[in-house]
């Protein structure tokens, strides 16, 4: 959810301040894209991932305060319900086995927390959206302690002037309106990073967004919400209407949903920046005292607060991200297409895929976005979040084509090269790969075992309820022994 914020409220005249301290930090991150040195010595990688708390009966468990502080790991942190926890790893290369030695980090980390979380009677689980979830969950306290999350709701709902309404319609539909952005927290995700210098940020971004269908078909993991089977990846869908500040009206008149896919390619970072601060009006209007054009006068790197702020809260699938470490700014772009889990080897094999497909995308004498309409890309990610592995895509060269046939044939030797220039190690590279090349001959994702668990656990005779019970516990135990979820048994 970004960085936090001192204050719930704001005035108008905060607000206006706002909006002007948001356009200078706008033209001084344009002098500094013409002239000022960002770090790309090597590019290095970085990795977010939500998490659930269940209670012993699978419920969802409002404890992560409890749970954080018997963890005490600053790697862990809240997110926005009281049943969230998000862990960040820290940034570094892609380089020989690293993966390796990330996936070992990773399983270590996460089952001490595990471990931790068990002592006071919860337990983490590692999925798109928690199916035990239910609206009645949140009829009492369910948002964590933090100012920040509080603000957002509000603005949201100062903006609509009514309340959300939630309109999905796949297997099965769901209708219903909610008071508060609750919802949201449902869906939980892996962020992937990835450092690039400004030369090449258009490139990696367009790549990204044209690699985001095929991502979602191959690695979706949300199929149930609120107890209603829905999209393969309902969360990509629940994200955009959960957070929308548009009433009715506004949608018709295509104001853009502050979830937001896109309309066109780009040439520079640049124009994404710019977009926001045209298109988006501030959620969370807080100023600071930097001063962005002495900073940058002096030869020092502005932190550029009330743009970061702003830009983290217009939730683009491809974010653009300014940062600056130790003095020295940087470029990220942080893909958020993925859900959580089901596994830790799964979430790097979905990563290896990515960082490996979008190398060689950016990098085309002929890139797929010359030779692809935006609008293509964008029918592409809802093909591949509603569908799932039933998804037909548009791709340039094959027409139209199944996502599987796509990866197999195409995406997963580009992953295979970009991950060779990248200097991965031939033992990683085929660990991974060799996961997405299994998950496409079987075409078998975590919504698939998910959908199809449920409805063999209905046919013996349960009820929706205790067959989503049931399929969590399975999925948990499916979860803890690493195993890639093609892999998976059916009850």
């Amino acid at each position: 959810m970004g960085d936090d914020i001192s204050s719930g409220s704001f005035t108008r005249e905060q607000r206006q301040r706002y909006r002007e301290k948001v356009r200078r930090c706008l033209d001084v991150f344009e002098r500094m894209l013409a002239e000022h040195k960002f770090d790309f010595d090597e590019p290095l990688t970085g990795l977010e991932i939500e998490l659930n708390l269940v209670d012993r009966d699978w419920q969802p468990d409002m404890a992560n305060a409890r749970v954080l502080a018997a963890i005490a790991d600053p790697a862990y942190q809240t997110e926005l319900g009281q049943y969230n926890i998000e862990l960040n790893v820290p940034p570094g290369p892609l380089t020989g086995d690293s993966l390796l030695d990330l996936e070992k980090m990773l399983r270590d980390s996460m089952n001490h927390a595990e471990a931790m979380a068990n002592q006071s009677g919860s337990e983490i689980i590692s999925i798109g959206i928690l199916p035990t979830l239910r609206p009645e969950h949140f009829h009492h306290d369910w948002m964590s302690a933090n100012p920040r999350y509080a603000a957002l709701s509000d603005a949201i709902f100062a903006q609509r002037r009514e309340d959300l309404e939630l309109d999905i319609t796949g297997v099965e539909s769901l209708k219903m309106f909610a008071d508060t952005i609750a919802p949201e927290s449902a869906c939980t995700s892996v962020q992937l990073h990835l450092q690039v210098s400004p030369e090449d940020f258009a490139a990696t971004w367009n790549a990204a967004q044209a690699l985001a269908g095929p991502q979602l078909a191959l690695g979706a993991n949300s199929p149930f919400l609120f107890g209603r089977r829905l999209w393969a990846e309902t969360r990509t869908e629940l994200f955009l209407q959960a957070t929308d500040t548009r009433s009715p009206e506004l949608r018709n008149q295509g104001v853009r949903p502050p979830v937001f896919f896109g309309e066109r390619w780009i040439t520079s970072i640049f124009d994404l920046f710019e977009e926001n601060v045209r298109y988006f009006p501030a959620l969370l209007p807080e100023t600071t005292d930097e001063e962005p054009e002495a900073v940058l006068a002096a030869g020092q790197a502005p932190r550029l607060q009330e743009l970061r702020l702003h830009n983290g809260t217009v939730y683009r699938w491809n974010r653009p991200v300014y940062d600056v470490v130790d003095g020295v700014p940087h470029l990220r772009v942080e893909n958020r297409v993925l859900p959580a889990g089901p596994t830790v080897v799964d979430v790097l094999a979905n990563a290896a895929f990515y960082y490996g497909a979008v190398r060689m995308l950016a990098a085309e004498d002929r890139p797929v976005w010359t030779k692809m309409s935006f609008d293509a890309a964008k029918a592409n990610f809802d093909e591949g979040a509603r569908l799932g592995i039933d998804a037909i895509f548009y791709w340039p060269g094959f027409g139209e084509v199944s996502w599987d046939e796509l990866i197999l044939r195409h995406l997963l030797p580009l992953a295979e090269q970009g991950l060779e220039r990248w200097g991965v190690g031939a033992t990683t590279r085929d660990r991974y790969l060799g996961i997405v090349e299994e998950r496409c001959k079987l075409r078998r994702n975590g919504s698939w075992w998910q959908s199809e668990t449920v409805g063999r656990l209905e046919a013996t005779g349960m009820t929706r309820d205790r067959a989503l019970t049931e399929m969590l516990r399975l999925y948990s135990i499916g979860m803890h022994s690493n195993e890639p979820v093609h892999t998976w048994d059916l009850p």
